[in-house]
Order: structure tokens, then C-alpha cells, then sequence
């Protein structure tokens, strides 16, 4: 395999760091910033939203550009987004610097996933794109502790800091040892959207959005329920996130033997069923220390155990728009998680208490349920009703 994917693992990883961490020092922010916690908790709302439109959107509009050139002034626009939020002394600013960085780091994870897909041979290209892949997941699982860790030794600002230090470093690596890559055809956006008239693709996508969104009522405000369920000290937090994270990588390879072993039509129902139930008893075990973080590894590791199998289940149900299926599911697990977000900031607002916000997320993972139950039941399509849908 072409080492030069490494980098491009490295980069992503950086750039991965900077959507999650907030929810671990959210309670920080919003005290530094002089805000609520569900409105601090909107900074992951926003970033998700961001991202979630803009990776199709910039990519399309970009089409024209070189790759590596493109790739290094989205990373530079990156670092100074996070520089930005360093200096930023009003929540303003710092949300507008969270829209840099989400929309920066769109076109990186999405030319990360395009270079190397290039630049690798035909038979080792499932490894390396898995290979970018866990860059991102690693940075969503290791850096919420790390910065966690960082804050309380520090200051929140300073994580950020260390975030542009790194892409920093990216953009050295990539400026010095990526090749320049040629322009190709990009699926118009039109055309992305003209695939979703389909309601067994469409459902599809939206099992990932409300399983993420059920996901993220909770997740977004972790810290803050470890707080008040148990008043944990950072440590503790600290390790409470680094085992959903730990969880959350086994789930990913658990999710793939599943879908292998049983089909992923059988895994998606059932990875999605037992993580609403696993979701909705996280609140009754809050009185029994031990028997929460086993549930909470359960809930970490079933939240990422859904990707292999729906990814599976796309090519299948869509081989001619696989491609693009792939691109639309990502956009659809990022909208998932501003919704969440946005819902978990709503019921805190209003009921003032994060306990009762497990049981929300629950309800949304079950809307999830239902629709892969409708989209499991439409028949399969066939190579005309695939073209026809993308014209």
C-alpha cells in the first residue's frame, strides 16, 4: 500500500479532532463565554450542520481546482479557523470560526477519502480508504479526552491551538510529499440529490440521521450528565469518553463481522433495535457506577457498528450510484448529529435537567428503526431504475 496514505490518515485525524472535542468541555466554554450550556452545546449543532451541506456543495463548486491544491488551502483555511477560535473572546466569534472549520474540514475528509482512492492500487483500495477512515474515527474517539485533559491543565483555548499546530504539520507533509492530482468529472449536485427519489435509498439515509440524531441528544451533552448524575471529576469524564471511544472502534469492526456473518439487512435491524434499548436504560443504571459504563460501552461501541453494514447495504440496494450513496450518507450521519444536538439543547433548555435526555434520544432512534423497517421491505432496484434516477 502507497505510504503517502498514512499522511493523508494523519490530516484527517487532525482535522477530525476539531468536530467533537467541545462536547467534553462544554460546561468550560460556557462558563468562559458567559452562555448557556445548550447554547455552548449549538457550536456542535452548527458545525454538523455546516459540514453536512457544504461537503457537496464545495466539492462540486471546487471541481475545476487541483486536488493537492485544493487540499492545502482548505487545510490552511482549516488552521486559521482554529486559530481564530484561540483568539475569539465572544460566542459570536467563535461560532463563526466553528463554520470555517466545519466547512474546511468538509473538503479535507472528502479529498482525503479521493486522493487516496487514486493514488493506491485497485486491490489495496478498501484498506486504504479504511485506512482514512480510522483517522477520522480515531480523532472523534481520542479527542474529547485529550482535550478534556488539555483544559484542565490549560485552558479550552489551548486545544484549539494545538489543533492548528497539527494541521500545521499536514500542510508541511502534504505541500512536501503528496503528488499533484488530476482534475476528474464531480457528480453535480443534482444529480446527488435526483438519486434520493428513491424511498428505499431515501429511508436509508434516514435511519443514519435519526440514529445519529438519538445518538447525539445525549453524547453532545455527556460531560455535563456525568456531572449531575454522578459528580465526576474531569478524570473520571475523561475516562468515561476515552471507553465509549475504545467501545466505539470495536463496534466499527463488530458492526463489519455482522454484517458479513449475518447479512446487513439482519445487522441493521439489529444494531439499531438494541441500541434504542441500550439508550433508553442508561438512565436507570446511573445509581450502579460499574453497570453504567458497561452500558455506556455498549451505547459507544452499537453507535458505530450501524457504518459497515449501511455502507453494505447501499452498494447493494445501488451499485450504479454507490458513489454517490456514500457521499449523501455522510451528509446524512453529520445533519444527524445537528439535529441531535439541537434537540438535546431544546430538552435541556426547557426541562433544565440532562436526565431525561437519553429517553428523547430513544424516541428518535426508534423513528430510525422505522424506517429501515420500510426501506428493508421496498424491492430492489434494478440497473434502469438506478439510471433513471440519477438523470
Amino acid at each position: 500500500m502507497n505510504w503517502r496514505v498514512y499522511i493523508l490518515a494523519a490530516a484527517a485525524f487532525s482535522v477530525g479532532l476539531v468536530e467533537l472535542i467541545v462536547g467534553g468541555i462544554l460546561p468550560v466554554i460556557a462558563a468562559d463565554l458567559d452562555v448557556t450550556i445548550a447554547s455552548a452545546g449549538q457550536l456542535i449543532t452548527v458545525f454538523a450542520l455546516v459540514y453536512a451541506i457544504s461537503a457537496p456543495v464545495l466539492i462540486s463548486i471546487t471541481a475545476k481546482v487541483e486536488r493537492k491544491k485544493l487540499y492545502i488551502i482548505a487545510l490552511i483555511i482549516f488552521t486559521l479557523g482554529n486559530i481564530m477560535t484561540y483568539f475569539s473572546t465572544t460566542f459570536a466569534l467563535v461560532m463563526i470560526a466553528r463554520v470555517i472549520t466545519a466547512m474546511s474540514t468538509a473538503l479535507v475528509v472528502v479529498l482525503s477519502l479521493t486522493i487516496t482512492a487514486k493514488i493506491v492500487k485497485p486491490s489495496h483500495r478498501a484498506k486504504a480508504i479504511g485506512l482514512v477512515f480510522m483517522g477520522i474515527s480515531s480523532s472523534l474517539v481520542f479527542g474529547v479526552p485529550v482535550g478534556i485533559f488539555l483544559t484542565e491543565v490549560l485552558d479550552w483555548r489551548t486545544v484549539f491551538l494545538g489543533i492548528a499546530l497539527l494541521s500545521l504539520l499536514s500542510i508541511i507533509l502534504v505541500s512536501l510529499l503528496i503528488e499533484k492530482m488530476p482534475v476528474e468529472k464531480v457528480v453535480p449536485i443534482r444529480e446527488q440529490v435526483q438519486s434520493l427519489k428513491s424511498i428505499k435509498i431515501s429511508t436509508a439515509h434516514l435511519v443514519t440521521l435519526f440514529m445519529l440524531a438519538g445518538h447525539y441528544v445525549l453524547y453532545a451533552y455527556f460531560t455535563p450528565f456525568l456531572e449531575e448524575a454522578f459528580q465526576m471529576e474531569p478524570l473520571w469524564i475523561s475516562i468515561s469518553y476515552l471507553i465509549i471511544g475504545v467501545a466505539s472502534i470495536g463496534g466499527n469492526a463488530l458492526g463489519g463481522v455482522l454484517s458479513d456473518k449475518f447479512g446487513s439487512r439482519t445487522s441493521i435491524l439489529a444494531v439499531v433495535s438494541t441500541f434504542a434499548v441500550v439508550l433508553f436504560v442508561i438512565p436507570f443504571t446511573t445509581g450502579y457506577l460499574l453497570m453504567f459504563l458497561v452500558f455506556t460501552a455498549l451505547w459507544g461501541g452499537l453507535s458505530w457498528a450501524l457504518t459497515p453494514a449501511m455502507q453494505n447495504y447501499l452498494i447493494q440496494s445501488a451499485p450504479k450510484t454507490s458513489d454517490i450513496q456514500q457521499s449523501l450518507n455522510t451528509s446524512a450521519l453529520q445533519f444527524g448529529i445537528s439535529i441531535g444536538s439541537a434537540v438535546g439543547g431544546l430538552v435541556l433548555a426547557f426541562t433544565g435537567t440532562v436526565m431525561s435526555l437519553a429517553s428523547f434520544g430513544a424516541v428518535l432512534v426508534l423513528i430510525a428503526f422505522g424506517f429501515a423497517v420500510v426501506s428493508l421491505r421496498r424491492p430492489q432496484l434494478n440497473y434502469t431504475q438506478q439510471s433513471a434516477e440519477v438523470k
